[in-house]
């Protein structure tokens, strides 16, 4: 019997509900995912490749009435982030991607599942705010109102993925909400040590050794910005590093983020597609059946699948 029914907005390729059904695995209880939509086909052929629903995932969710979603339990949700991040135009609920929350609040309001999780990037935190001693910036501020205005009970942290037994920067903030007031608390910090050397591949194809063109490109780059007093360049890594800087979607472009080190000579290669399934903490079974550029786009634009676990054990843990 199915105990806890779910859907997954803003899909992806399903990093968020894979964090979920694990942690429901573990504390044996069973669960069904009863609708989810991303836009992207590229990200709906990876899903469809790793959870086998006998419903297919729809597409754009602006064009789904939310009376026709099926109840459930909990929804999830990993936005469009593009709007608020920092390596963005920050226009936020000026883009056109930053309104798609609404489409969230509209199925909240029709359907009132018992929890929800959302996931976003650090900066949605300030973005739009007017002093830069405000803890919150307008846009955070609206969401809360819209959410807590729902009936829902908030709870919001930014997490680091390094902190969480995965060697990689990457700080995100997460929003719990609850119909009923909970006993729930964000999990502390693993305080495990990382190395890169875990999530790197032993026998790596010469395709990912970037080539004498774009290394000096990298080079001269890094040196100009830092002539302009900023810190945009490229990161290089080796097997002893402790970790990453954030995979991004734009990996695909030309690697700057994470490059590794290389011994005899070579010039640094970027992460195998794989590798980038590792720093997200992905299981070696999951398929990846795109191209490498569509590959990275997808672990970029997903989540650490680690640091969703966590959450929902602690969320669980008020059940």
């Amino acid at each position: 019997m199915v105990k806890v029914k779910f859907i997954d907005l803003f899909a992806g390729i399903g990093g968020i509900r894979l964090g979920l059904e694990n942690t429901l695995a573990k504390h044996k209880i069973k669960s069904k995912c009863v609708f989810a939509s991303e836009i992207d086909k590229f990200s709906r052929l990876t899903y469809l490749s790793n959870f086998k629903d006998k419903h297919q995932i729809s597409g754009d969710i602006t064009k789904i009435n939310p009376n026709i979603i099926p109840d459930h339990d909990i929804l999830l949700a990993g936005f469009p982030c593009q709007a608020f991040s920092q390596a963005g135009k920050k226009r936020g609920f000026k883009d056109a991607r930053g309104t798609l929350f609404f489409d969230i609040a509209k199925i909240l309001d029709v359907k009132k599942p018992k929890f929800f999780l959302l996931e976003n990037v650090k900066r949605l935190i300030t973005h739009d705010r007017k002093n830069a001693k405000d803890k919150y910036g307008n846009t955070f501020l609206r969401i809360k109102y819209i959410l807590e205005d729902l009936g829902y009970n908030l709870y919001w942290k930014v997490l680091n993925s390094k902190d969480f037994g995965i060697p990689q920067n990457r700080q995100r903030i997460f929003i719990v909400g609850s119909l009923n007031k909970i006993d729930f608390k964000f999990p502390d910090p693993l305080k495990t040590p990382t190395l890169v050397s875990e999530i790197l591949e032993l026998n790596v194809d010469s395709k990912y050794t970037i080539s004498d063109k774009l290394w000096s490109g990298h080079i001269e780059r890094k040196k100009r910005n830092r002539l302009k007093g900023n810190g945009f360049g490229y990161g290089i890594f080796n097997k002893n590093s402790t970790h990453t800087n954030t995979i991004s979607a734009r990996y695909y472009k030309d690697g700057s983020e994470i490059l590794i080190e290389q011994n005899n000579g070579k010039n640094p290669r970027r992460l195998t597609p794989r590798e980038a399934a590792n720093l997200q903490g992905f299981p070696k079974e999951f398929i990846i059946p795109v191209s490498d550029h569509q590959a990275y786009k997808q672990f970029g634009n997903s989540v650490t699948i680690p640091v969703i676990e966590k959450i929902f054990s602690n969320l669980f843990c008020t059940f």
